[in-house]
């Protein structure tokens, strides 16, 4: 599922290609994603203007005029194309490849932009969703409305995470998946944060000390920047083949890397799989504690 990096790479990927273009038809090939296209809703976004995108956790919003907002998720495997003028196609993140045979029977919305130009939203799986609403009633919609504080912002400080762990019986690993406490990291990105923090993913969370619980807002901020900056380097050139280049998958520590050897320095442990909230967990069975 992409998580925070990856949707903010597609953000900054559209922003510029978008601006200003004006939404001259829609044309539904499927409109059962997670939630049902409203046709009618659909309808009304034509003939305006896209104004700016913006993310939230793992939301991308593009802005209309006349207050209109699209809010998109993109569940598994949900993904945008662009096409300009000339025909050419580009990707809007380094995931994933082109491939118009596999690709077309998968567009399930295409927008027909001004200057022959469209934006077309793909998804193998449909478990994405596009809803529109008022950019009024944004604060309290229901996808938005209960999520925690960016990754990224000064409101994840130790003060933050200590008021809201407080009395809490849950492990580590829950509580940064739990997008209530903070928005936007996902099951690879609490593997690494947690691994290079040394902090086992099952250890509760009154165990954790005040020097564990900064490295873990340290690490989950620079690991985070450092995914978003590989993912920008790698989208200079969206029509490159591979897509791959400079990808956060080469930096993985312990991600999918179970019965290899810690690669910290001096380190004797080896990486273990285990099973947290239904999820993998990967680990190092000397260096986490």
């Amino acid at each position: 599922m992409p998580e925070l990096p990856e949707v903010e790479v597609v953000k900054k990927s559209l922003i510029n290609k978008t601006q200003n273009l004006i939404v001259k038809a829609v044309k539904i090939n499927d409109g059962r994603l997670r939630y049902k296209i409203d046709r009618n809703k659909i309808k009304k976004i034509i003939g305006l203007k896209f104004k700016k995108i913006s993310r939230r956790s793992k939301y991308l919003l593009f802005f209309f005029n006349k207050d209109v907002v699209m809010l998109v998720h993109l569940g598994m495997t949900g993904k945008f194309f662009f096409v300009n003028r000339k025909r050419t196609k580009y990707k809007t993140s380094f995931y994933y490849d082109i491939n118009e045979d596999k690709d077309k029977k998968h567009d399930r919305i295409i927008f027909n932009l001004s200057n022959n130009q469209k934006l077309i939203y793909n998804d193998v799986r449909k478990f994405g969703f596009i809803k529109f609403i008022q950019r009024a009633s944004l604060e309290q919609n229901a996808h938005l409305k209960h999520l925690g504080p960016e990754p990224m912002s000064a409101k994840f400080n130790i003060g933050y995470f200590k008021d809201y762990t407080t009395g809490k019986e849950r492990n580590i690993k829950n509580i940064l998946m739990d997008q209530k406490f903070i928005s936007g990291l996902g099951n690879i990105y609490v593997n690494e944060i947690l691994f290079l923090s040394g902090v086992k993913p099952v250890k509760k969370i009154k165990k954790l000390t005040d020097v564990e619980i900064k490295k873990i807002i340290k690490f989950t901020k620079k690991i985070i920047s450092k995914a978003i900056i590989l993912g920008g380097s790698s989208i200079k050139d969206f029509s490159s083949s591979s897509g791959k280049k400079g990808s956060f998958q080469q930096y993985f520590n312990v991600y999918g890397k179970k019965g290899e050897n810690c690669p910290k320095v001096k380190c004797e442990g080896m990486i273990k799989k285990i099973v947290v909230s239904n999820r993998a967990s990967f680990f190092c069975n000397k260096c986490q504690k």
